[in-house]
């Protein structure tokens, strides 16, 4: 007879071996987020209310659904891969052996803790995944890595389509661009690592604020997508820009004609007209009093005249 004595079963809970996956994915406190979008709704709700009410006559309807014909675009791209079953077929047979690789590789990171290289990679300055929580989470890495791997089949499937004309190729390549960077998981709370945190965290304000600029950029776009570039409330006309002292001496439905005051005693006999680019305001010229070239000409004798050109709006649709 051995005289061993026989070994006692243990949970796996005492395995030191043991790895729970489900710890190693590191989830985000969910009670804590639910009361941070909970709050951020309620604190939104009023400022939604208000931008409602102040544009509750706007004629929606009037901006078109499809102002660049997106739509027959691809119209035209599906009609060919349907016509072309065996490109169709070889597209999905790649895509899925590739996601099927995928899937295997993050179920054996879950388990196992390891760190084996990626699969698929962001383009070299790509941004938005460069927090270490994007690789170091299996998770995280698990939902980058599918959203690649899909829009590097949606962009090459584009790319690469043939029997279309270049020019509708072209515009599929482009839109197909732009519908997934605009799908990104960065793009959204519970799929991006980092806003989940800072809502965590702020209870929920990060989320208000994101509103807050969001309905400021439709403001200003009067009901269109505006982004806003720069802090319009930085500089005020009159106050720390376009200081350099003028009037107004002519103007049409297109411009007004600026006449700067002259600070030296003799003047040349040749004015100085200066015709901004119609993208720019005239005060691109006249910022801060010691980098503004109105100030400087006037300063060494010139009489000056700037063109200072009207926002165009509806009334002007028509001018030629």
């Amino acid at each position: 007879m051995s005289s061993q004595r026989p070994q006692q079963k243990t949970s796996s809970n005492d395995n030191p071996e043991h790895i729970d996956f489900f710890d190693e994915i590191k989830l985000p406190d969910f009670i804590k987020l639910n009361e941070a979008i909970l709050n951020a709704v309620q604190r939104a709700q009023p400022i939604l209310e208000s931008y409602i009410a102040r544009h509750s006559d706007d004629d929606l309807l009037e901006y078109p659904f499809d102002p660049m014909n997106v739509r027959q675009a691809y119209i035209e791209f599906i009609t060919y891969l349907v016509s072309n079953p065996a490109k169709f077929i070889e597209l999905n047979m790649e895509y899925w052996k590739s996601y099927m690789e995928l899937l295997n590789q993050s179920w054996m990171k879950m388990i196992t803790g390891e760190e084996p290289e990626p699969l698929f990679h962001p383009q070299k300055g790509d941004r938005r995944f460069r927090d270490p929580e994007w690789q170091q989470n299996a998770l995280f890495d698990f939902i980058k890595q599918s959203y690649l791997l899909t829009s590097q089949t949606l962009t090459n499937a584009a790319k690469d389509t043939e029997g279309l004309d270049a020019h509708t190729r072209q515009k599929i390549d482009f839109y197909t661009r732009q519908y997934v960077d605009a799908i990104a998981p960065s793009n959204f709370i519970l799929t991006n690592p980092l806003v989940l945190k800072e809502t965590i965290d702020s209870g929920g304000e990060n989320l208000v604020k994101g509103l807050e600029n969001l309905l400021g950029d439709l403001e200003r776009g009067h009901g269109a997508l505006k982004i806003s570039t720069t802090d319009y409330k930085a500089f005020e006309v009159g106050k720390n820009l376009a200081l350099t002292p003028g009037k107004v001496v002519y103007q049409n439905d297109l411009m007004q004609l600026i006449q700067y005051t002259p600070t030296t005693k003799e003047v040349y006999k040749r004015p100085l007209l200066v015709v901004p680019p119609w993208i720019n305001k005239y005060y691109i010229l006249d910022m801060r009093q010691e980098n503004s070239l109105i100030k400087w000409l006037v300063e060494q004798g010139h009489t000056v005249f700037v063109v200072s050109w009207v926002n165009p709006d509806r009334e002007l649709a028509q001018k030629t």
